[in-house]
């Protein structure tokens, strides 16, 4: 992308240099710039396309660095902060493995790598299944429990209340995502 756009610049306040911002300081969208030489290359087709998609990854990257920002001094990401709930969430406050995966919808690998963290940090433990002895049953544990309570208490705070969007954009961004995964077979 080239300078000297005339596209107007993002107007975030996490952009402007806030807690968990991830801003470059540019003086233009570089996704609207690229959207444009999309067009001038002959790409009308995809240019719109293009431009959701690219505002979409460069969104997630923004929000992630906000939440991983605020869960930091708590000692916990936001990858360990789903298991964590996800385990709050449930009648036992025990899954396991297996489910965690299918609910958090990532790879094996990945919940093996949250679970170790957490029960390294005494917030989990793992046993075998008593029903399935091939299969791990994962329990939050009474620190686990405070963590997951008070993280969710800080991230409702300073993110999920302050989405920097209005509260119908909110409604109309989780409409439309939500039609996005459920074209993708998401659900």
């Amino acid at each position: 992308m080239t300078a000297g756009s005339s596209a107007p610049a993002a107007s975030s306040a996490h952009a402007a240099g806030t807690v968990g911002s991830v801003g470059t300081g540019l003086g233009f969208d570089p996704i609207a710039r690229a959207r444009q030489q999309w067009t001038d290359q002959g790409w009308e087709a995809a240019a719109d396309g293009m431009a959701a998609i690219t505002s979409l990854m460069r969104a997630h990257q923004i929000v992630l660095a906000r939440v991983e920002a605020t869960l930091k001094p708590l000692g916990v990401t936001f990858a360990r902060y789903e298991v964590l709930m996800l385990l709050w969430f449930s009648k036992r406050g025990s899954l396991p493995m297996k489910v965690i995966g299918s609910r958090l919808q990532v790879h094996p690998t990945s919940v093996t790598n949250a679970v170790d963290r957490l029960e390294d940090a005494g917030l989990v433990t793992r046993s075998t299944h008593p029903d399935d002895r091939r299969a791990m049953l994962v329990a939050l544990t009474p620190a686990g429990r405070e963590l997951a309570e008070r993280a969710t208490k800080v991230l409702n705070a300073e993110v999920f209340e302050q989405p920097d969007l209005g509260a119908e954009d909110v409604r109309s961004l989780v409409d439309v995502l939500t039609r996005l995964r459920d074209s993708a077979g998401d659900f």
